[in-house]
């Protein structure tokens, strides 16, 4: 084992900056051509303005800890990810957080995206297995 962390994104924990500013938008599908969910995470300074998750302040914490290297990922080798398949859901997350622009697909078609999303669950939704939102 390498000690390189098993997913995008992950590492030590990492709090949300103090005086961050996030202000995303979930676009969810289920299943190709099904309906599309739609949910608004707005933080300034760090304090919660406007939510439409069940669950907000988990949803700030899991992007505080995962959403720089998520949303931000730096070149690297290309990712070794195991063949699984996790369902057709589709999330994309758009808008700004701390002043860079987002605009990052979410799906789980593979190991590696399956770990994503769950890494962000609280903001996309739970998946089997997992804990989170919707």
């Amino acid at each position: 084992m390498s000690g390189a962390p098993p997913f995008p994104g992950a590492g030590p924990d990492v709090d949300l900056p103090r005086g961050a500013d996030l202000e995303l938008t979930v676009a969810l599908t289920h299943s190709p051509g099904g309906p599309e969910h739609v949910f608004v995470l707005v933080s300034r300074s760090g304090e919660l303005v406007e939510s439409t998750l069940p669950d907000p302040a988990a949803a700030i914490a899991a992007v505080g800890r995962f959403g720089e290297r998520i949303f931000f990922p730096e070149p690297g080798p290309p990712m070794l990810c195991t063949q699984q398949y996790g369902g057709p859901q589709v999330a994309v997350v758009t808008g700004t957080f701390n002043g860079r622009t987002v605009n990052s697909q979410f799906s789980m078609t593979d190991g590696c995206e399956i770990a994503r999303w769950r890494a962000l669950s609280p903001l996309l939704g739970g998946v089997p297995g997992s804990t989170g939102a919707i």
